[in-house]
């Protein structure tokens, strides 16, 4: 699907005002959250403490299967799009919670289509 990650898990604890939390050397770097409310206060964190050095080449909002996305959480989201190369909307997987490996299943085209756009902004020169 994508090439190799260099996932870092949650950074909200490295989150300060002082720092870069994240010294990517070379690598793209893409801020993945769900989309929930509390999930869209994290990801604006996020993307505040890297945009002093880092540029955020995607923001991808992955849906959580609970139903259509909170109001909040989408203007939360849509202030940060000025901020980041580009916004991404990954759609649920319902067979993604079934199985051990993603290749075993066929992703349906909406998904495929948001894994090129992820592709296209994290690899854009």
């Amino acid at each position: 699907m994508l090439r190799p990650a260099w996932d870092l898990g949650s950074i909200h604890g490295l989150l300060s005002p002082d720092r870069v939390p994240v010294r990517p050397e070379g690598r793209p770097v893409v801020v993945v959250s769900r989309n929930t409310v509390p999930a869209a206060q994290h990801a604006t964190r996020a993307v505040t403490a890297l945009s002093g050095e880092v540029r955020v080449r995607a923001l991808v909002v992955v849906s959580d299967g609970a139903g259509a996305e909170p109001k909040d959480a989408t203007a939360r989201f849509g202030l940060l799009v000025d901020r980041v190369g580009g916004l991404v909307r990954m759609p649920f997987v319902p067979a993604l919670r079934q199985v051990d490996e993603v290749n075993d299943i066929e992703l349906p085209s909406r998904v495929r289509r948001s894994v090129e756009s992820i592709r296209g902004l994290a690899f854009a020169s």
